[in-house]
């Protein structure tokens, strides 16, 4: 749980700042973002 809270933060720091750089990448980075967030999600506490 502490890698998703760590994780979290960081990953849309850096989605942001590609989105204000490329805005045609909003898609891909918003559809990137969800999934990274939802497989530290499921196996974030299994990788210990």
């Amino acid at each position: 749980m502490i890698a998703i809270t760590n994780a979290s933060p960081l990953i849309s720091l850096i989605a942001g700042i590609l989105i204000l750089v490329m805005p045609r990448l909003l898609n891909y980075i918003v559809a990137i973002y969800l999934i990274v967030i939802g497989l530290l999600g499921l196996f974030g506490g299994h990788l210990h």
